[in-house]
């Protein structure tokens, strides 16, 4: 029975800190249950260097009574040497521990950092694409910067407190007990004062944390905003309205962060008027002692300088519960996001695509971005193995989601998406992204060499076949007009190359990939006409029997496709060739004959009328 009572009340004060799963408690023990365990050699290492100062120190106090009284009561000069050589040895020896406790803590929280790190960028990795529409992307960065080291963070300071200062306090408590009793009482006085006066501050803390995290996090996206949309900036002349932008945001930023150290400090003013009563009653009591009662100077010196060298840490230990709530803003804004069940299936779970023709057909699709806005409709077809079906219609019909939805970036309302008789949704992703190459209007070329994001089509490809893939693409040619070639970096974006090149690059990774499936996606919309004649080449050989799904906004790049889908208001209205459509007169004659008979003339009438104008 008397057994259980720890493991009774140990499990009580566990329920008690995880009552509330954000709570100071809860978050802290859930921190030690996740790090401790793998990084426990770190951490005791730490503790035992902590546990060396904290004896050094506490050394040095009681050595003090030792030279006061070789100095003044026994005159001995010999033992002032001798003590003051201890002295040398054990400063130097705190010094060290220190500076190993130092070292190992920090090689532990930058272990968890990058853990962490790595954490948040896997989880990133696993979410699908519906998971970013509402959020910014500084966001992901303030949580790679910020939240990451959180956790290490607060550990350390956890066990600086904890080990490094309570052993401290307990050491020098220990020697004031020896040297005299009734001085410990006036130290011990402080902690307790000093805890009640600051309570209400630490209700505060984590409430002003947040507001300077969304500040930083808003100024993150202004500067992301402002590199990105720099053309549009300086075309618009916005650069007043995003500088009063970051004015606004900088002045919170800065007014949270005011804010936050008035907190984190309110309680040095009182240590120190509390500190200063403590001493100047030791200071009494000392000199009454020495006066009057005839005691021996050194032990109550010795009394004196151990409560001096506790107070550091007494106030820190005070303004625990302070710093912690700055850092638990942190670490729970860490687990706010790695505690949300990932959008997207992990590949382990399911099996591999196997793809033998590359027939893709859509079953009554339902799909929504947004509940109760639906963007396709019960959406049905076939695409043939082999064969190019193109998708036409008016913007916002719903053409590029289904393209989306082939690829799982997004998962179906309803309906389901084969391919070769295989639900996509019941196979890995990563299994079926491998089979399909795709290429989009807005070409996303990853900072590094031309060389590089065209290798990204198959990482294992060989200089040959790189060059090879660039030539079928019609990009060796302006490739070897840069000095460095290959090797020519393509800036942020690929911001360095012109939109034809950016474009022709993606059909080489795509090309290097040689995958059955190819999916298009307005790969010519941005083009001039020469930069139009060599990607259409380019995208005519890597259709080449591969079953292929264009989506063309000009017609007359998809007139020769095998089938013809009409998309529009999230439904497919009709479908054949382009003979047979314009036969039938209906959605798609009409789309033809604005485009190529009544646009161009409603753009001469303009033209004529601005040249009358003028």
């Amino acid at each position: 029975m008397v057994s259980t009572l720890p493991r009774r009340l140990l499990d009580r004060i566990e329920r008690r800190l995880q009552a509330d799963p954000k709570g100071a408690g809860a978050l802290t023990v859930r921190l030690f249950r996740e790090y401790a365990p793998r990084y426990w050699s770190g951490y005791a290492l730490a503790i035992g260097f902590d546990a060396a100062a904290a004896g050094c120190t506490a050394l040095t106090a009681f050595l003090i009574a030792h030279v006061v009284n070789a100095i003044y009561a026994y005159r001995n000069f010999s033992a002032v040497i001798a003590v003051c050589a201890i002295f040398f040895v054990v400063m130097t020896a705190k010094g060290l521990a220190l500076y190993a406790q130092a070292i190992m803590l920090a090689r532990v929280n930058n272990a968890i950092t990058a853990e962490n790190q790595r954490r948040i960028f896997r989880k990133l990795l696993h979410e699908n694409l519906g998971y970013f529409t509402d959020r910014h992307s500084a966001e992901f960065v303030a949580q790679i910067t910020y939240s990451a080291s959180a956790p290490g963070s607060l550990l350390a300071l956890l066990i600086n407190s904890l080990a490094g200062d309570s052993l401290t306090l307990v050491g020098l408590v220990t020697v004031m007990v020896v040297q005299d009793p009734v001085i410990t009482l006036f130290a011990l006085l402080v902690i307790p004062a000093a805890t009640f006066l600051i309570r209400d501050v630490v209700l505060r803390i984590r409430e002003v944390a947040g507001r300077q995290y969304a500040a930083v996090t808003g100024i993150m996206e202004s500067i992301q905003e402002t590199v990105r949309g720099l053309r549009t900036i300086k075309a618009f002349t916005l650069e007043d309205g995003m500088e009063r932008r970051v004015d606004a945001q900088t002045r919170e930023s800065q007014k949270a962060a005011d804010k936050l150290a008035g907190l984190s400090n309110r309680s040095t003013p009182l240590m120190e008027t509390l500190g200063g009563v403590a001493v100047g009653m030791l200071a009494l009591y000392v000199g009454y002692r020495i006066i009057y009662g005839g005691a021996m100077a050194g032990e109550l010196v010795s009394c004196i300088a151990a409560f001096l060298l506790a107070y550091e840490p007494i106030k820190r230990l005070t303004r625990l519960n302070v710093s912690l709530n700055g850092l638990l803003f942190g670490v729970q804004t860490f687990y706010s996001l790695v505690d949300i069940p990932p959008s997207e299936a992990a590949d382990a779970a399911k099996p591999n695509l196997s793809v033998t023709q590359g027939h893709i057909e859509f079953a009554g699709v339902d799909f929504a971005y947004r509940a109760g806005v639906p963007v396709l409709r019960g959406v049905t077809f076939v695409a043939e193995p082999g064969q190019v079906t193109a998708l036409v219609g008016p913007s916002g019909g719903g053409k590029s989601t289904v393209l989306s939805l082939i690829l799982r970036l997004y998962e179906v309302d309803a309906g389901e998406i084969t391919l070769d008789g295989q639900n996509v949704a019941s196979v890995s992703p990563a299994s079926l992204r491998r089979q399909i190459a795709y290429v989009g209007q807005d070409v996303f070329l990853f900072r590094g060499t031309i060389r590089e994001n065209i290798g990204f089509g198959r990482p294992n490809a060989t200089e040959q076949e790189i060059i090879a893939a660039a030539t079928a693409a019609h990009a060796h040619e302006f490739i070897m007009t840069f000095p460095n070639g290959y090797d020519t970096p393509v800036g942020e974006h690929g911001m360095q190359l012109s939109t034809g090149q950016r474009q022709r690059v993606s059909i080489a990774r795509a090309l290097l990939k040689d995958a059955p499936l190819i999916l298009l996606d307005e790969p010519t919309a941005a083009l001039d006409s020469e930069s139009e004649r060599h990607v259409q080449d380019a995208i005519a050989l890597l259709c080449r029997k591969r079953t292929t799904m264009v989506i063309a906004h000009r017609l007359q790049t998809i007139m020769h496709s095998d089938r013809i889908l009409f998309v529009e208001h999230g439904a497919v209205a009709e479908w054949g060739s382009h003979q047979e459509l314009l036969r039938r007169g209906r959605r798609y004659a009409a789309y033809y004959r604005l485009q190529f008979e009544e646009e161009p003339a409603r753009r001469r009438g303009a033209l004529q009328a601005l040249a009358s104008n003028s």
